[in-house]
């Protein structure tokens, strides 16, 4: 059987540089939406240009910049399921809780269609992710990984950045609970896993694993 090829492309919202994800597989016209940000328009456009059709809009967490896409794409798209973390629901109506309230902004997203939690996995455009929760950066976390090829991909939203990882100083951040994540959920998988980050360019588990100042691997001083 011929292995699956995954094409991820990116669009940077201007607001908070957050990346929001487009996964397809290599001949296939339908994708993935992961996180859409604040740049909706663009988002939608990405898609039309490159004649795709999304399958699903996968949110890691509830925070503004990575919901506020949300209302437009499911205008657009109204029979494309909307999934995020069991834990992270709330976020998605209440502007306090997703942090826009703070800003003046006042944002607020549609209910999801679907509630994810660990171990779940989410079949949309030809793949499976399988879905791994990381509380941390906040309560419900979650990261959706994709293991269909080598090396795998994981849409990390904002648990580890090249170089960095999530902040924890939000109302329902932990950091103990973010190292915690860290390296007993992501730091486990295969160090050539790609790590795509809610913020900043990709990396790789190996590549943190041995320089991230933050969070080392199990066993060395973490935050």
């Amino acid at each position: 059987m011929p292995k699956l090829k995954l094409i991820v492309e990116v669009v940077v919202s201007q607001w908070f540089a957050e990346n929001t994800f487009v996964a397809r597989l290599l001949g296939r016209t339908d994708c993935v939406v992961v996180d859409p940000g604040f740049d909706a328009e663009e988002i939608i456009g990405h898609l039309r240009q490159a004649g795709l059709t999304p399958a699903a809009i996968l949110n890691t967490h509830g925070h503004a910049d990575h919901i506020a896409g949300n209302a437009a794409l499911k205008q657009q798209y109204p029979d494309c399921p909307l999934v995020i973390g069991l834990r992270e629901a709330a976020k998605l109506t209440d502007p306090m809780q997703n942090l826009s309230g703070a800003y003046g902004i006042g944002l607020t997203s549609p209910p999801a269609d679907r509630y994810v939690q660990a171990g779940d996995t989410v079949e949309a455009a030809g793949m499976t992710l399988e879905v791994l929760e990381t509380p941390g950066h906040s309560s419900g976390h979650v990261v959706y990984l994709w293991k269909g090829d080598t090396p795998w991909v994981l849409f990390g939203g904002d648990m580890l950045f090249q170089g960095s990882v999530g902040r924890a100083d939000f109302p329902d951040s932990n950091p103990t609970q973010l190292v915690h994540s860290i390296r007993n959920q992501l730091y486990t998988l295969p160090d050539d896993t790609l790590v795509m980050p809610g913020h900043g360019d990709s990396t790789t588990i190996g590549n943190e694993k041995r320089y991230n100042p933050f969070v080392r691997s199990i066993g060395e001083p973490g935050l």
